[in-house]
């Protein structure tokens, strides 16, 4: 199928490994001009070698000066991608303001700055595509991770609330909501798990959806590739249907019809 991609300009925020990288190396495959963004100078020149992006951002966007940054560099673009976010278990009571804090900042506010800028100019052009990439845990809040939970809610509630602004025009804000994902962060704690326990990769798995997500029907992890087909979709000219949606690729994790 050919998305009608090529020729648009592309960021993808948080894009040097796992689902953001993934989606970059689709959306270039499909002829977009891709932003990769890292932090670092080498894994963001890895990301742009091993995806085909046009061009590499080395900024924090989760900082106001990465995001001036990614303004002077950037300052119109067709497609943002608010991948940016971080994860990490913890009982509620252990948590504290300042991590309630950096998880908002992180995974909300990053894609709140760019919204505001990049939002006016896809609109007085009349063409434009945004998506958050949430997660299940925005609808199934964990209890071993709370505040990851609460920003991924936050997101939704965002992304509804700009599409909402967008009427009549062809600019769209959608969610994409993935199950557990074969990320970077998932691999590692895999791996960990399987050396503590003396376990193999594939026991950690089935243990992990036999009792942390029994309600998963895909039972295994979802493989970034997978996850980055739908948003690819959700970025095309073919998908002007689709607004103010959240569309879940979580494996069936989440229980409803709707």
């Amino acid at each position: 199928m050919n998305l009608e991609l090529a020729g648009k300009t592309a960021l993808v925020t948080g894009s040097t490994a796992g689902i953001g990288l993934a989606i970059a190396t689709r959306l270039a495959g499909e002829g977009a001009d891709v932003i990769v963004n890292g932090r670092t100078e080498e894994r963001v020149s890895k990301a742009m070698a091993a995806s085909g992006a046009a061009h590499g951002l080395v900024a924090d966007l989760a900082s106001e000066g990465g995001f001036r940054l990614c303004m002077e560099r950037f300052p119109k673009i067709d497609i943002l991608v608010n991948n940016l976010g971080i994860f990490e278990a913890k009982p509620f009571g252990d948590i504290p303001d300042a991590d309630w804090r950096r998880f908002f900042e992180v995974n909300v506010l990053s894609g709140v700055r760019l919204c505001r800028h990049y939002l006016a100019p896809m609109l007085e052009q009349n063409w434009g595509r945004i998506v958050f990439i949430s997660s299940e845990s925005g609808l199934q809040i964990p209890t071993e991770m709370i505040h990851y939970g609460m920003s991924k809610t936050a997101q939704l509630a965002v992304s509804r609330g700009l599409a909402e602004t967008t009427a009549g025009s062809a600019v769209t804000v959608n969610a994409v909501l993935p199950g557990p994902t074969k990320s970077e962060g998932v691999t590692a704690f895999v791996d960990q798990m399987a050396k503590e326990g003396g376990q193999g990769r594939d026991e950690v798995e089935k243990a992990f959806f036999r009792n942390v997500r029994p309600t998963s029907i895909l039972q295994r992890f979802i493989a970034p590739d997978e996850i980055a087909a739908v948003v690819a979709f959700v970025c095309s000219p073919l998908a002007a249907a689709i607004n103010g949606t959240s569309l879940k690729a979580d494996g069936g994790v989440v229980r409803s019809i709707a």
